[in-house]
């Protein structure tokens, strides 16, 4: 059966709509809403709750009450988090927000719109964000993976919603390898888990099942790899698989481009895990999808299925587009207006860059007449993300690694960039490489761009490697970790 990408028009939606985010989580409560929370966009971490009627095509924004231990209505803002809906009910757990990962448990009753903190209730599994979960039946939960800022996990939790005890999962035989920005979807009686970032950064793009989650069944947990037939996902994170009918419906993420490509590829592929003959699939799609994203929501709703936000690199999203089935009355707009995909991306401009202001639209206007005239000129304006030494996982690692438990983020980074200092060229392991960039980029900037406003286009040899992110981008050797260890002492 063939399907369309639509995007959402006015029309279709009454109310007042979700702004831009990704990392955030969209569930279906039943039959008649669609409850989006938390994320992040442009740096600040969200922790609003959005809700779609279904049934009156309406978004609005509940007046939620309640309060937690300190005395907060809702859980704080947060991304990366995981929520799942067990009746009336969306439970919530971790996540992150800054750079800490967060480990506090939450319910919102979604029939009255009331907030109850459940962290102190037993003991909850370790804080941790880009976990996955899904529900088991209409009472448990099944959680497993994620990062815990120092290292990726492969534990599995159940959680009795009636009880609200957690309890560490035992599992005997092979174990997939840990990982984050995975998913996990409860199919019949088996927890699938696919693709993620594995421990040391790659992304992986394998499948397995964990048996013995269904008590009646009484089968021993374990793991089992699975290698399905057909035109299998590429490896990614950050992606989303939806259930609809007798299939799994995976979108979306993101993976390394390998050892040509400069940057990480985005996807806005649509593949089919198909129940029935147990196989991957490509979905036919008639027309050009949504812009190539990650952490985004894809929600089923009847026979279609809802994408709202997400990531690619530089902007987050706030678009809304429906994927339907060729005969659905939505369909039928791509032959009334067979140049239906919008020009507008509705984004939020990337998390370095402020909103575009009035004064910035004749910029942009110059800005169009040099590429047109085919004049190059570099703007010193020009902002490169760099993350910080708390947000940096595989930098942490390595650290751990090789030097060692440290008290602090920062201590850890200093005693690392010591032991680059100390090391020969020849001796910085291939691993350490990417890390090294990035706190490369980290300094530089420090010392340029916020102190001085330096230009880094000028070309100047100290800067050669500022828009790397790691190893794969150009040609190394001996001399350029020489260069690079040169310069991890500024300060």
């Amino acid at each position: 059966m063939h399907h369309h990408w639509v995007q959402a028009s006015p029309s279709d939606f009454g109310g007042t709509l979700p702004q831009a985010r990704s990392g955030h989580t969209a569930v279906n409560v039943g039959k008649s809403k669609v409850v989006v929370f938390g994320g992040l966009v442009d740096k600040r971490f969200l922790s609003d709750t959005t809700v779609y009627d279904i049934e009156n095509r309406l978004w609005y924004r509940p007046d939620c009450s309640g309060s937690g231990l300190d005395g907060q209505v809702g859980p704080s803002p947060r991304a990366f988090h995981i929520s799942i809906a067990i009746d009336c009910h969306m439970f919530i757990f971790g996540g992150r927000s800054s750079g800490k990962r967060l480990g506090d448990f939450w319910v919102l009753d979604t029939d009255i719109w009331q907030w109850s903190e459940l962290t102190s209730f037993g003991d909850l599994p370790s804080p941790r964000d880009f976990a996955a979960a899904s529900a088991i039946g209409n009472r448990k939960i099944v959680m497993y993976g994620g990062w815990d800022g120092k290292k990726w996990l492969s534990d599995v939790f159940v959680l009795d919603t009636i009880s609200l005890e957690w309890t560490e999962l035992s599992v005997s035989g092979a174990l997939p390898p840990p990982r984050c920005g995975h998913t996990a979807t409860m199919v019949e009686k088996r927890l699938l888990v696919f693709g993620g970032r594995g421990g040391g950064g790659p992304i992986m793009g394998d499948l397995w099942a964990l048996k013995g989650l269904i008590e009646e069944e009484n089968e021993t947990p374990g793991w089992t790899q699975l290698k399905l037939p057909g035109q299998a996902p590429s490896p990614r994170c950050g992606h989303t698989v939806t259930s609809g009918g007798h299939y799994l419906l995976l979108f979306g993420g993101h993976g390394t481009g390998g050892w040509l490509s400069r940057y990480d590829i985005y996807h806005n592929d649509c593949v089919v895990l198909d129940r029935v003959s147990v196989q991957w699939k490509r979905l036919s799609t008639n027309n050009e999808p949504p812009v190539a994203r990650a952490y985004h929501s894809l929600t089923c709703i009847g026979s279609r299925y809802l994408l709202f936000g997400g990531f690619d690199g530089k902007a987050t999203y706030g678009d809304l587009w429906w994927l339907v089935p060729e005969e659905d009355p939505i369909a039928k707009r791509l032959s009334a207006s067979p140049r239906n995909i919008s020009e507008r991306k509705d984004v939020h401009i990337a998390y370095d860059q402020p909103p575009v202001q009035e004064s910035q639209i004749d910029a942009s206007r110059i800005s169009e007449l040099q590429k047109r005239f085919q004049i190059d000129v570099s703007f010193s304006t020009t902002k490169i993300y760099v993350i910080e030494e708390s947000e940096d996982t595989e930098l942490l690692e390595v650290a751990s690694q090789v030097i060692g438990s440290a008290s602090t983020t920062e201590q850890a980074a200093q005693a690392l960039r010591e032991h680059w200092r100390k090391s020969t060229a020849t001796s910085i392991t291939l691993k350490e490489i990417s890390p090294l960039l990035r706190d490369y980029q980290r300094l530089i900037t420090r010392r340029y761009v916020l102190k001085d406003g330096f230009n880094l286009q000028s070309g100047s040899e100290t800067h050669r490697f500022y828009h790397m992110k790691n190893i794969s981008q150009e040609p190394f050797c001996g001399r350029d970790i020489k260069t690079l260890k040169c310069f991890l002492q500024v300060p």
